[in-house]
């Protein structure tokens, strides 16, 4: 008698580069005959993909494993297993202080996870994945690991040196995800502008720009992880010539006094930051530049937060998020401890969002009266809720259209907004005719 093989839960935190493993290991248990659910109370084996990045995210990893554990001890599992960055990093320590887990998995353990459920790895479903994102967008990772010295990081532990994938692998890839109808892609990477240099001896971020572009299912590829050090300003002829690429990048500062970026190991200056972001706005006008920050870092003084404060408000970003700093074991910093205090680091970034809330209302309030063209995604109490061109999901801003009167909107369709009015991170509008731009 043929053994019923067990329903698998696959739980996964942290960020969108987690998602995309989650969702390849998704495939290759269907490719296995292997149900997976999204319910975890309708399984009998639990997977959590775990995040390390910073102790926020530790922690939510930590209590996640113990949640579902509680399951596991009424009986409602029988199995959990723990795999993803913070297994990968604290594997000794997490299986002699949670040794009710059945097993620890590093980042890149998928074949043993596979074997352990009596699945094969099938090489020939590299590339296939089960969304979990909405049908009409996927993350597309062209990277892993990371080879930068940033100071406070530790990616590099956890996910090793920078290995790119080959355009013709991340090509097959995306005519597969095109097949399962995604019209915009969100490209990944701990490092995307690093893309290339290992496999083909420079940087080839702008060729596979160039050649994504080509897929004519596709209408929305975005970049995000772009690392400002060493830029690659041959993308920006790819900004200027295709259509396709959305006028908006996600540009990572962390900091902007020298003496900051110096301890952080950034590998840049204030002024040379500064000469790259108006490179990018001259040469791609129009462009959305989001960036994010780190607050509290050990060497971070007062002075230097005025400094970054006032570049904020000069600069005016589209789009911004801050980081209270997080001591990481092994990381350069380290040994300087944290000697920022907590409620110090959240006043620090509470001013640096005060300022940016205001830049916010500002760049919305410009776009009253303009037409912009929308993805629409869902309808949610008595709205149809979709994102610009200028927006990436769950980070940035929305577009709300009253249900009412949208008529022809779905979920996954572009249409063009008139947009009414706006506050800080949200704008309102109706359907308007014709083409529309910003």
């Amino acid at each position: 008698m043929v053994q019923r093989k067990k329903k698998v839960a696959i739980i996964t935190l942290g960020c969108a580069k987690n998602q995309v493993d989650s969702e390849a290991l998704a495939s290759q248990f269907a490719g296995n005959d292997i149900e997976v659910t999204l319910d975890v109370s309708e399984a009998e084996v639990a997977i959590i993909n775990t995040c390390g990045f910073i102790e926020e995210a530790k922690q939510q990893s930590i209590e996640t494993i113990l949640e579902t554990l509680k399951l596991k001890g009424m009986g409602k599992l029988e199995k959990v297993y723990v795999m993803g960055c913070l297994s990968e990093r604290y594997h000794n320590e997490l299986e002699k202080e949670i040794p009710e887990v059945d097993r620890f998995f590093g980042s890149h353990h998928q074949p043993l996870i596979l074997n352990e459920l009596g699945a094969d790895y099938k090489y020939e479903l590299i590339g296939e994945r089960v969304l979990s994102t909405p049908h009409h967008y996927a993350y597309l990772k062209i990277s892993e690991g990371c080879d930068n010295p940033c100071s406070f990081c530790a990616i590099p532990l956890m996910r090793g040196n920078h290995r790119s994938k080959p355009i013709e692998q991340i090509m097959d890839e995306v005519i597969k995800l095109t097949a399962k109808g995604v019209k915009e892609l969100i490209v990944i990477g701990q490092d995307t502008t690093y893309y290339g240099l290992d496999l083909y001896g420079k940087r080839k971020l702008a060729s596979l720009l160039t050649a994504l572009s080509t897929v004519n299912e596709l209408e929305w590829i975005r970049l995000m992880y772009a690392y400002p050090a060493k830029f690659p300003l041959d993308i920006l002829d790819v900004y200027a010539e295709q259509p396709k690429i959305c006028r908006y990048l996600d540009l990572p500062v962390q900091h902007i006094s020298d003496s900051v970026l110096r301890s952080m190991r950034r590998g840049i200056t204030r002024r040379a930051t500064e000469d790259l972001l108006r490179t990018i706005r001259d040469r791609v006008p129009g462009i959305a530049l989001r960036t994010t920050l780190i607050t509290g870092y050990p060497t971070e003084t007062d002075k230097d937060v005025d400094e970054l404060v006032e570049f904020i408000r000069e600069f005016k970003f589209d789009r911004l998020g801050v980081f209270t700093y997080s001591l990481e074991d092994g990381t350069a910093i380290a040994a300087a401890g944290d000697p920022v205090p907590p409620d110090v680091k959240e006043e620090r970034r509470g001013r640096i969002m005060e300022a940016q809330r205001e830049i916010a209302m500002e760049n919305n309030q410009q776009l009253i009266g303009k037409r912009i063209r929308v993805l629409f995604e869902r309808e949610e109490d008595g709205s149809w809720i979709g994102r610009s061109e200028r927006d990436a999901p769950e980070i940035d801003n929305e577009v709300l259209v009253a249900a009412d009167g949208a008529n022809g909107i779905l979920a996954g369709s572009f249409s063009p907004v008139h947009i009414t009015d706006a506050d800080e991170y949200d704008l309102y509008g109706v359907p308007a005719d014709g083409t529309a731009t910003i």
